[in-house]
């Protein structure tokens, strides 16, 4: 028997609370060498503009196997389709059984914005009370709701340039968390004065420059996935101490590291960490307030892994989803 889990079952028992915490497990267990993470596949299907990728990996200590299909297509948005979307197949270590089936957008969403969390927690400095969000999607709205879990945010500045996106996403927000959410027509609004920014955007081009980046920023990036994309511009990158979610991964897929160091801008040793090593201790973190730190996420399998685990079973102890059976 198989676990079917949709997606109503995932927004309904997940919070971002737990995912955080799960995350930030998972990233310690990666950086003691406990995890297998192979880099995933990934496929460019670029006569519909769309990417696809196969994520599998293993925690050793918490004892999960997982693997995920998801995909991104930007246009989808103008046929009323999600951009991303995942489904994950939760595994059984011992057996290689698929124990459940999970729709895994949501979850995606969860689990990028709980390793930004995790990432502020430990660059941002801790008196960080404005946020700069680029950016009126899901993964934006994801983040702005995670990080409001670790900070207590006066004001929050969100530009987009469509209008009407930007305008809904912040009421909407503001209703929700009651926070001080305000809509901002210039990106230049939502760099300046800001202690924490977020990009989320499908954005092949730098959103913001670097001159407008006040001392003492911290940004979370998570955008650009793919080697010709960018979020962040040359005086950003070369200002920023760099800390990424994979080494590896970030160098061989987010345009923001591979164009730079294709210019001579920066090269693989301006990585300062991975967040593994600076959750675990083995590098500091933020060190100073005048630092510009910068954690430039691309998405780990480990985290879908940490966070299904809480979904499976949190499901199974409530009673939810639906068993099948798909062996005759």
């Amino acid at each position: 028997m198989v676990l079917l889990i949709r997606d109503s079952d995932v927004r309904l028992i997940l919070d971002f609370k737990e995912a955080i915490e799960a995350v930030e497990a998972c990233f310690k267990e990666y950086a003691k060498g406990m995890v297998w993470l192979p880099q995933r596949l990934s496929l460019n299907l670029n006569k519909f503009e769309g990417w696809f990728s196969v994520m599998p990996t293993y925690l050793l200590e918490s004892n999960v196997l997982t693997v995920k299909l998801v995909s991104s297509y930007p246009k989808n948005i103008f046929q009323g389709k999600p951009n991303i979307s995942a489904i994950l197949a939760y595994i059984e270590p011992s057996t290689g059984i698929p124990l459940a089936l999970m729709e895994a957008s949501y979850l995606t969403t969860v689990r990028t914005a709980a390793a930004s969390a995790v990432a502020t927690k430990y660059l941002a400095r801790r008196e960080a009370s404005v946020l700069g969000v680029f950016g009126s999607g899901v993964q934006a709205k994801g983040h702005v709701e995670a990080l409001a879990n670790i900070k207590n945010f006066n004001l929050v500045k969100v530009y987009s340039p469509n209008p009407e996106h930007r305008d809904k996403f912040s009421a909407m927000l503001k209703n929700k968390l009651k926070l001080n959410i305000i809509p901002v027509k210039k990106p230049e609004d939502a760099a300046k004065n800001t202690d924490i920014i977020i990009t989320a955007t499908t954005s092949k081009n730098p959103v913001f420059l670097g001159e407008w980046v006040n001392i003492g920023v911290h940004i979370n990036s998570i955008g650009a996935h793919t080697p010709d994309a960018r979020e962040l511009d040359d005086v950003t990158i070369k200002k920023a101490k760099i800390v990424v979610d994979c080494k590896e991964a970030a160098l061989n897929e987010t345009g923001d590291l591979i164009i730079p160091i294709k210019k001579g801008i920066i090269d693989a040793k301006s990585i300062y960490a991975e967040l593994g090593e600076v959750v675990s201790g083995l590098k500091p973190g933020r060190e100073f307030d005048e630092e510009i730190t910068l954690f430039k996420s691309v998405g780990l399998a480990i985290e879908d892994a940490a966070v299904a685990k809480i979904v499976y079973e949190k499901v199974k102890k409530r009673g939810l989803g639906l068993e099948v059976k798909l062996e005759d």
